[in-house]
Parts: structure tokens; C-alpha cells; sequence
């Protein structure tokens, strides 16, 4: 626990008690327990987050894998370079 022993921690408690008091220190203490509460379920979520977009990540490659090629074998080319229909053979000049 953060490499506090108990003497450490009481000494700690003592401090506590004396500087906030003994009618605000619950305050304190049940305040500092939610925010550690928080954080902790905070950290899970993110965890369980980028768990998830890792899933997602691997899944389209096994998807991809029954996907077939047209029956030349040749893969179709992208609408971005302005061909229609297969790729032409052409010899270099």
C-alpha cells in the first residue's frame, strides 16, 4: 500500500485528526474514499476501452480472410485512379 507501514499510517491519522479536526475529518475521509473510488472505476473503464478497440482492431483481419479475389486472381483497381474494368497489360516504352 504505497510503502506505508502502520506506524507511518497512524502518524498520518494523528496529523489528519489534529489539523482538520475531529467533526471534519469523516468529511474528509468518506470524500477522499469516493475519489478513490472514482478513479479506480475510472481507470477500469478506460482499461476495458482500449481492450475493446484492440478486439475491433484484430477483428477485421479474420474477416477479411474469407474474402476471395475476382477469377484472374488479379485484385480490382480503386476507384481513386480513374480506370474502369481490369488493369490493362502495359509494356514499358
Amino acid at each position: 500500500m504505497f510503502g506505508i507501514g502502520l506506524p507511518e499510517l497512524i502518524v498520518i491519522l494523528v496529523i489528519a485528526l489534529l489539523v482538520l479536526g475531529p467533526q471534519r475529518l469523516p468529511e474528509v475521509a468518506r470524500a477522499l474514499g469516493r475519489g478513490m473510488a472514482e478513479l479506480k472505476r475510472a481507470t477500469q473503464d478506460l482499461k476495458d476501452e482500449i481492450d475493446a478497440e484492440v478486439r475491433k482492431m484484430d477483428e477485421p483481419i479474420e474477416a477479411r480472410s474469407h474474402e476471395t479475389l475476382p477469377p484472374d486472381g488479379r485484385a480490382l483497381p480503386s476507384p481513386e485512379s480513374g480506370k474502369t474494368g481490369p488493369p490493362s497489360e502495359e509494356k514499358p516504352s
